[in-house]
């Protein structure tokens, strides 16, 4: 049996957050395993719970969802961010992107479709709500470099120059203060941007651009 999809919603208004709890707490393989009303709650429980997918709030209060959206996608790489929000400005669309995102959704989506856009985020897909996509696909392939280092995050690059060195997860995560378990998250995702498919084919990679 498949293991059911882990999503923590942040959202500020208290009657839409637990609305679009109640909408999914239905929704076959999926469970919602925490809520936060502010962007630092937001980050504490993703680091805390490790969720699968987090819906978050592009206006939350404090540091606002684009911020805190980048610090949960460098604190918990294998967490899929969801943007659920009522702004379809292309600029705060691409920011999101940037920032780490993987899923741009207008508020007003049914549950059903916010169901099946968790689905298929969680997958690894990438999702923009249809009426926004062709805008942002434009941006995004103009944009988009053909150097895989350039899309490390300053993290990653760390960590990547110490897979390179021979150490061991463990061993990273003495270094950089981390869990064993956060160091192979973030190694997993640098596999998937360098386009590799073991520890040995990165060190390989980073030695060849030295």
């Amino acid at each position: 049996m498949t293991d059911p999809i882990r999503v923590l919603i942040a959202d500020d208004h208290p009657l839409f957050r637990e609305g679009v709890a109640h909408s999914l707490s239905g929704k076959e393989n999926i469970t919602v395993i925490g809520q936060a009303e502010t962007a630092e709650k937001a980050l504490r429980l993703a680091r805390e719970l490790l969720p699968d997918v987090v819906l978050l709030d592009i206006t939350i209060p404090e540091k606002g969802g684009l911020a805190i959206a980048s610090e949960i996608a460098i604190a918990c790489p294998v967490t899929k961010i969801v943007m659920l929000t009522v702004s379809e400005h292309e600029d705060d669309l691409l920011a999101a992107f940037k920032a780490g995102a993987r899923g741009y959704v207008l508020k007003g989506v049914s549950a059903r479709e916010l169901a099946d856009i968790i689905r298929t985020v969680a997958d690894g897909e990438v999702y923009v709500t249809p009426a926004l996509a062709a805008g942002v696909l434009v941006e995004m392939t103009r944009d988009r470099t053909h150097d895989p280092l350039m899309e490390l995050t300053e993290r990653e690059r760390e960590i990547l120059q110490f897979v390179a060195q021979g150490l061991t997860n463990r061993q990273i995560g003495e270094h950089l203060h981390l869990a064993e378990k956060t160091i192979k998250h973030y190694i997993t995702n640098i596999l998937g941007k360098l386009h590799v498919r073991s520890r040995l084919d990165a060190a390989v990679f980073i030695a060849r651009r030295s």
